[in-house]
């Protein structure tokens, strides 16, 4: 089953962003962590065609010219010197996609997701999949329930303020 939360939860998700789950909703049976334990950029191959759709600049590879670079900073001559990678990026709707397999609570990328989305010029929207249940050594994580709590936690307290306008966390 495909969940998704967003936040803040007293906004309405945008209407990109909704695309967004429908795009993962129908091609989910073919990732989906109760049955696959495909890694990061094989699911993001899934939903690519679907994204790019949308609009959406999709990673096709590894290779530097096959990545989405999302500027962070400029120098001189207005010339980008600093850029983080995203798997999706959707310019017209400020909206960055990352795809997450087994690191994303283990390693705590979806924080470095975060954080990047956050430092990333012209951006408002992030979104992040994760696994739903995430198995390793005998031992089943819940890894979209845990990012759950993590972002409720955060818009809870009001201890942190964003500049993302929205977070969308979707469970494969």
């Amino acid at each position: 089953m495909l969940n998704w939360a967003y936040f803040p939860r007293s906004d309405k998700p945008t209407d990109l962003v909704q695309a967004v789950v429908k795009a993962f909703e129908e091609s989910h049976p073919s990732f989906t962590s109760a049955e696959h334990t495909l890694p990061s950029n094989a699911v993001l191959a899934h939903i690519a065609p679907r994204l790019a759709q949308l609009g959406f600049s999709v990673e096709t590879g590894k290779k530097k010219a096959e990545k989405i670079r999302v500027p962070v900073l400029y120098g001189n001559n207005g010339r980008i010197s600093k850029a983080f990678e995203a798997d999706a990026h959707h310019i017209e709707g400020k909206l960055v996609v990352e795809v997450e397999a087994g690191r994303a609570v283990v390693n705590n990328q979806f924080l470095k997701d975060l954080f990047q989305a956050c430092m990333m010029d012209d951006i408002d929207y992030l979104a992040i999949a994760v696994r739903n249940i995430y198995e390793a050594a005998g031992t089943r994580n819940p890894d979209f329930e845990r990012v759950v709590t993590f972002f409720e936690t955060m818009y809870a307290s009001n201890r942190m303020k964003l500049p993302l306008r929205g977070i969308l966390v979707i469970g494969y």
